[in-house]
């Protein structure tokens, strides 16, 4: 189940990879491009991911009704899928300019093909992975052109079924790819948190035998922090400078203040996670002798019975161990004891005289 992406290892007992997602968040201004993937790296990211598409490789320039957003969509003022997606694409002459920023720093980068022609665009620049979008999980000619380049495969499930998601991982598997991560989302801006059921995320890696992670579209950084918790190997979130003006996609995206503190969050929960261990930490073994033991609270005379009034179970942890009270109340001191004084062995005679 274990794969590279780039420099980062993917899979259970490796750090979450967190990518920020790009989108449509440059408004159409490659220095904020560039000033995203500069700020995602200050956040903390591990990789940046972009969309390739044009309004024509993803749709068609009509006003039927098909083609029409519906009153209920968040982008419904752009009328149709094409005005839509021709504001929010990402020009193709900016790619080699952002994956040389993102590389210089040390980041991975990699895209969302959504045609064929996306592809073979994208492998000039060599990739180290590649995403297939919630609504392209069921083009299954792309999603092989993609499996073709040998190249991991990152697939969104926020438009699938369960017999979609059998299906995408039978036939990448029957292509002989094993390197796929199948990423829980909610294909909903903003998601509703309600709707996120991330308990199906460990069952992905169960169930289909490969990582798993969240594309996340809700609100904050509860849901990706809870997601990691749960087992989840990669964590997406859309990512948009902080004050920057605003985009068809900024409304539920991350800025660098916010991501920046998710990712400490995940980082954190990561460290506390740990692994399955009975055993009293280090640090808490500094206050083992807040324990409870058998002292004296009584002055006791030589042959006297030990009595609930004369001895208790209090802190510190000197004593014997409490589970052997009802045995000492069956004995006699061996010795005069004070008030305080620990109770052991060498001063209990076990069998009381009748």
């Amino acid at each position: 189940m274990d794969f590279h992406i780039g420099n980062c290892m993917i899979g259970d007992n490796h750090p979450t990879f967190i990518i920020a997602e790009m989108s449509a968040n440059h408004g159409h201004s490659i220095d904020r491009a560039i000033e995203i993937i500069r700020s995602a790296d200050r956040a903390g990211a591990d990789a940046v991911k972009l969309q390739t598409y044009t309004a024509d490789t993803i749709t068609l320039k009509s006003s039927k009704k098909d083609f029409l957003l519906s009153k209920d969509s968040p982008w419904v003022e752009h009328n149709t899928l094409w005005d839509l997606y021709n504001e929010a694409y990402t020009p193709w002459e900016w790619h080699g300019a952002l994956f040389e920023e993102a590389r210089h720093l040390g980041l991975e980068i990699f895209s969302s093909p959504f045609d064929h022609t996306a592809v073979d665009f994208l492998e000039q620049f060599d990739p180290p992975a590649y995403k297939i979008a919630s609504p392209e999980i069921t083009d299954i000619p792309l999603i092989e052109k993609v499996a073709a380049t040998g190249k991991p495969i990152i697939i969104s499930t926020g438009l699938a079924n369960f017999a979609d998601i059998e299906l995408v991982v039978e036939r990448l598997k029957n292509k002989g790819l094993r390197n796929i991560a199948l990423l829980k989302c909610t294909t909903a801006y903003p998601a509703p948190v309600n709707e996120m059921n991330l308990l199906t995320i460990k069952d992905m890696k169960q169930r289909f035998g490969v990582a798993s992670g969240l594309s996340d579209h809700s609100v904050g950084s509860a849901v990706p922090t809870a997601a990691v918790a749960l087992g989840a190997n990669l964590i997406e979130k859309h990512f948009r400078l902080h004050g920057g003006e605003d985009s068809v996609d900024s409304f539920f995206s991350m800025d660098e203040n916010d991501f920046r503190k998710m990712v400490s969050d995940v980082r954190t929960v990561e460290q506390a996670i740990g692994k399955v261990n009975y055993d009293i930490s280090s640090s808490s073994s500094k206050n083992l002798n807040g324990r409870r033991s058998l002292y004296v609270v009584k002055p006791i005379k030589l042959g006297e019975a030990f009595t609930e009034d004369n001895i208790r179970s209090i802190r510190p942890a000197g004593g014997l161990h409490p589970k052997y009270y009802d045995e000492i109340l069956k004995g006699i001191a061996s010795k005069a004891l004070e008030v305080g004084d620990r109770l052991s062995w060498d001063v209990v005679k076990q069998e009381r005289s009748s």
